[in-house]
């Protein structure tokens, strides 16, 4: 039974791995400055004009923390056109393939297997072109960061007494899978995982989940400005609806830390 549920297992990641890399290959590449121009000749200009000019030069997010939040935003919402292309922009300001290797595992759980595969490809094909190869990339498994056990315990017995008895397995994942394992792995920092979360959350609509993230964010790190800036940015790669609907959420927490 064991060795048939390895099968079907193994199948399925095949499988899934497979369409993945032939929906990457048939997908369309990225259009170039005067493609877009023969077609949208006002978007290119607002492209390079808000875009490229400006937002990417604001100094309250650095170029690295835009790359992780454009990463993380196109993961996110199964966006692979332009992937390939901030990867590797990510990689150049200074993302560690060992942090882009982080940030794919961590949006699987964040934003479903499904989505996290279809990066694969991508992935795969921006660290082939530059020679990364596995001593670059975290290992499966190994040391992990320190636990802080009162607010674990904290957090697993308030999410236990309020889901434990509809969604035991949903409770049990999240404190063995989530928090006392994907949270600790030491390649990708606190404030940047948090950071992947956040920027994940805003660019799907996921509101009733900031409060929490955001918090842990800036506990771990994140700036008030940080947080507005990632906010912003988020705006030009997840649309102005997503942006407003989190503005509110991220006001509220804001507000009510302490300065």
């Amino acid at each position: 039974m064991r060795t048939l549920a390895a099968t079907l297992i193994s199948l399925c990641l095949f499988a899934g791995a497979s369409a993945a890399q032939a929906a990457n290959e048939g997908a369309t590449a990225m259009p170039k400055p005067e493609d877009v121009r023969a077609v949208a000749p006002a978007f290119e200009s607002y492209a390079q004009k808000f875009v490229v000019d400006d937002l990417w030069k604001r100094p309250g997010l650095s170029r690295r923390d835009r790359g992780i939040v454009t990463v993380a935003a196109l993961i996110a919402r199964d966006q692979t056109v332009e992937l390939p292309h901030y990867l590797a922009l990510a990689l150049d300001n200074g993302v560690k393939p060992s942090e882009i290797s982080e940030i794919i595992t961590h949006l699987a759980f964040y934003t479903g297997w499904a989505n996290a595969m279809d990066a694969i490809p991508a992935a795969r094909e921006v660290f082939k072109s530059r020679n990364i190869g596995a001593d670059q990339l975290p290992p499966a498994t190994g040391p992990q960061l320190p636990l802080d056990e009162a607010a674990e315990k904290q957090r697993s017995t308030r999410v236990g007494e309020q889901f434990g008895q509809i969604t035991p397995s949903l409770v049990q994942y999240t404190t063995d899978a989530l928090f006392r394992d994907l949270w600790l792995r030491p390649a990708l920092a606190p404030r940047d995982r948090s950071l992947v979360t956040v920027s994940a959350l805003i660019a799907t609509g996921q509101v009733a989940q900031i409060t929490y993230h955001l918090n842990r964010a800036m506990d771990n790190g994140l700036t008030r400005e940080e947080a507005g800036e990632a906010l912003g940015h988020l705006a030009f790669y997840a649309g102005w609806p997503n942006a407003f609907s989190a503005a509110p959420v991220i006001k509220d927490v804001i507000e009510k830390r302490p300065h």
